[in-house]
């Protein structure tokens, strides 16, 4: 397929790189591990290395490539492989403990940031295996600097598994406090899933899908200080004028995340996948979602409208990506991680911005509550009613919703974690002071809606 650019939208581009941090947010090389059996853990964990260290072993030098060639910066390289759970029909947590390692190997040998699939999809029940991973997600995690973990819970067509969520918030609680000393950062790797994609390149949950081929390049994009710059020059213009001024920001982003989508193709001999237009923050100064809404009008980001502002910037976003390319995939939308984003940040602190609006805010956006840091003794049980409550928002409303909390061990609201890196920090969050153990304990499953019966 070729792509014809008008050289305005080369000048365009320029212009959003060098002013408006306009980049690149990973390119992710998707990898199917399927054929990696062996008769034990140890020989599983050397076919996953070696097949990612042959695959993957020219992805980071051909990333640097294109940045150089297109003067683009490209933040992340990142791999997604099969989800693990499903490979070598393992059934302790120590195999799959080692086989976290091998991945981390991997993943350093290759120069990736991070690498993404040791995931269980449970949904509507789960096998020894699917125990056995997420059993050992918490030393997995922290023991390896770039493995990603994710574990869906729940569907549209299945309903929520309230027995995996309640051990869900078990496992987030061990895995904040087996990395206490680093601000419980295993849980900035693990996010629980309602509806998860299959091409989704972003981490913590990104993983290749069963129905993705043998490899597949796919790119996520991102410039929320592209889209705020665009905003800013319309402060006077209505709701429907600014709809199409993001519509058509958004589709020269994604035509650059194309282009290089297919460059990184080509030169790597893999098959296209999807490009994922999702705005991401980052802790930079001006990449901020939060405030593009607020450059809509808002005095803070997390005041009344809020909810409002990000359903136009959502909905804007996906129409002017959706023109753009005929592959948009994985979640492409805005996301509202709250440790990434200075502007969230800010509102939290300022007192404009509490997890209940975060959890509204959900219901009109990508992913859900992300990147939450809230104080390290807070009780499984309400983990697991938090992470509850956004498969219920996913599952009803038909998308895909996520959870990536943070119990910080031996901090509480009003403290603050700091990762560094994209992981930015974040100040921790006050919760409702009422429990939810007896809604948590009743386990069993959630039905599906009837909006399940499609067929």
């Amino acid at each position: 397929m070729t792509i014809t650019i008008h050289p305005n939208e080369i000048i365009e581009t320029i212009k959003m790189i060098e002013t408006e941090n306009l980049d690149i947010r990973t390119i992710t090389l998707g990898i199917s591990l399927r054929d990696c059996t062996g008769q034990n853990s140890s020989e599983i964990a050397e076919k996953i290395y070696e097949k990612i260290v042959n695959k993957a072993g020219r992805l980071v030098a051909v990333g640097d490539e294109i940045q150089q060639e297109f003067g683009v910066p490209i933040i992340n390289k990142r791999i997604s492989v099969t989800p693990i759970s499903l490979i070598g029909g393992l059934n302790r947590p120590e195999d799959y403990i080692e086989i976290a390692k091998s991945l981390d190997k991997a993943a350093k040998e290759v120069g990736v940031d991070f690498l993404g699939g040791f995931s269980a999809l449970v949904h509507k029940g789960v096998t020894k295996e699917e125990t056995a991973l997420i059993e050992a997600i918490p030393q997995a995690l922290a023991e390896t600097d770039r493995v990603c973990a994710s574990v869906n819970v729940a569907s549209t067509k299945a309903g929520i598994n309230m027995d995996a969520v309640a051990q869900m918030g078990i496992i987030i609680k061990k895995a904040a406090e087996l990395s206490k000393d680093a601000d419980s950062i295993a849980c900035a790797k693990l996010v629980v899933f309602c509806n998860v994609p299959e091409d989704n390149p972003f981490m913590a949950g990104a993983f290749h899908g069963i129905g993705e081929p043998e490899t597949v390049i796919n790119i996520g994009v991102s410039g929320p200080g592209v889209v705020r710059n665009a905003v800013k020059n319309y402060p006077n213009e209505d709701f429907g004028t600014l709809a199409e001024v993001v519509k058509k920001t958004a589709f020269k982003i994604t035509r650059m995340g194309e282009l290089v989508g297919r460059a990184a193709s080509e030169k790597l001999s893999v098959p296209f996948g999807i490009v994922d237009l999702s705005l991401a923050p980052t802790p930079a100064a001006g990449d901020s979602v939060a405030e593009i809404l607020e450059a809509f009008g808002l005095e803070r980001c997390g005041t009344h409208g809020t909810t409002a502002a990000l359903a136009l910037l959502n909905d804007a976003v996906k129409k002017g990506g959706s023109m753009a390319s005929s592959y948009v995939g994985g979640l492409s939308g805005a996301f509202i991680p709250v440790s990434e984003d200075a502007g969230m940040i800010r509102a939290v602190e300022d007192g404009a911005l509490n997890i209940e609006k975060l959890e509204a805010m959900t219901c009109v956006c990508s992913v859900g509550l992300d990147m939450i840091a809230v104080p390290g003794n807070t009780s499984a049980s309400t983990l697991s009613a938090i992470i509850a409550d956004e498969m219920a928002i996913g599952m009803i409303n038909n998308k895909t919703t996520a959870v990536r909390i943070i119990p910080a061990w031996g901090k509480g609201a009003g403290d603050s974690v700091y990762f560094g890196g994209l992981l930015g920090s974040a100040p921790i969050m006050k919760l409702n002071k009422y429990g939810s153990d007896s809604f948590v304990a009743r386990g069993g499953r959630i039905p599906a809606p009837i909006q399940a019966l499609t067929n």
